[in-house]
């Protein structure tokens, strides 16, 4: 790969801010190794016009589509993860304050506890418990009879974002931060080792103020158009051919991150049963490569002729792969030429200190972004 460095274009900096909060209020729902919106507008805007179709194809807490909408392009996004799209398209179409207050007055506050969510009283107080489960129903209800809407879609956004953390601006006991949702049997050993208990917790409130701190920066415009999926990214069935002008994503790095683990909380309250989706999880190279080498078949087919897939990967295994050069590979064959691989330094691991990793010891240390052009 020494070769294949000298000679291919790496650009090494710092090419958007650290800082956190500095994209539009809109972006701040977590969801597990997502880039920070900083990177998508950097690349957005480099590579794209106004009008442009940018697309997303493992679309996560949907940064590339959120920020390609708000930047007046048109966001194409999917994820295989139903769980995605019901965290992405709230936000793309937001509703008012005054409509979320209403709605939370209507739905049912109180209902029994199942005997198979007894210990999920774990995480939560029961009287919280028992209005989860209501809302639950009731969302439930809202989709079997055809009434669900975008005001319900908003308010179960912002629940399942503010379902667990590690503050009191969350419907849980301190556990860890929203975007990994422990096992019953950690959290039980955290909150005997933390001495806490979970107390009620006022869900109107909550839900309140995370709907303010969102639409802080305003809303979207109403007559941006978007298009979402959930579909494997090596087979977007729902976009025609050469549709998109370009592709900005991160697929998931090997066996890094346990999507499936990590969102099961989230998922028990969205009614996704986790053994009908398939999220791929690679242990060794070859294996993720393959992969890879399908999703870029895909780009294929969906990238216009003078297109360009920004392709952010990054160093695993205590910084001893370095998968931007596994991709470059990949792209041998293809209908693909690598522009450039930019490669942003930072000062810290993406590795969450709740961890307990030093920085720059463990975790991603690097983005690693391809640019390739279709030929």
């Amino acid at each position: 790969m020494a070769v294949a460095q000298a000679l291919l274009p790496y650009k090494v900096g710092s090419f958007w801010t650290a800082k956190q909060r500095q994209g539009h209020s809109l972006h701040e729902v977590s969801y597990r190794a997502c880039f920070k919106p900083q990177l998508a507008k950097y690349f957005i805007d480099e590579y794209t016009n106004e009008g442009d179709v940018v697309l997303d194809p493992f679309m996560g807490r949907g940064t590339t589509v959120l920020e390609a909408v708000l930047g007046s392009r048109v966001g194409y996004g999917s994820d295989i993860n139903p769980l995605s799209k019901m965290l992405v398209e709230p936000r793309l179409s937001p509703v008012s304050l005054d409509k979320i207050f209403d709605r939370l007055k209507i739905i049912p506050t109180d209902a029994d506890i199942p005997t198979d969510c007894l210990e999920l009283l774990t995480f939560f107080h029961k009287d919280t418990l028992k209005r989860l489960i209501a809302m639950k129903k009731w969302f439930s209800n809202q989709s079997s009879t055809g009434e669900f809407d975008k005001i319900d879609g908003w308010i179960r956004m912002v629940v399942i974002n503010r379902l667990t953390g590690h503050s009191s601006g969350f419907l849980s006991v301190r556990t860890m931060p929203p975007n990994q949702a422990v096992s019953i049997k950690t959290q039980r050993k955290l909150n005997k080792q933390n001495h806490t208990r979970a107390h009620k917790k006022d869900i109107i409130e909550i839900i309140m103020k995370k709907s303010r701190s969102l639409l802080r920066s305003g809303m979207v415009n109403k007559a941006q158009p978007y298009k979402l999926g959930c579909c494997p990214a090596d087979n977007l069935d729902f976009i025609g051919k050469h549709k998109v002008d370009f592709v900005l994503t991160s697929p998931p790095f090997l066996d890094a991150v346990d999507y499936a683990k990590d969102n099961w909380l989230r998922c028990w309250f969205s009614d996704i049963d986790l053994k009908t989706v398939s999220i791929d999880m690679h242990r060794d190279v070859d294996s993720w490569k393959n992969f890879v080498r399908g999703v870029f078949e895909e780009f294929s087919r969906i990238v216009k002729r003078g297109g360009h897939v920004a392709f952010e990967v990054g160093d695993v295994r205590k910084g001893t792969v370095n998968l931007d050069e596994v991709v470059i590979e990949v792209l041998n064959g293809l209908p693909f030429k690598v522009k450039k691989v930019f490669v942003n330094k930072q000062l810290f691991t993406k590795t969450a200190n709740c961890w307990g990793v030093s920085n720059n010891f463990a975790g991603t240390l690097t983005n690693r972004i391809v640019v390739a052009t279709r030929l």
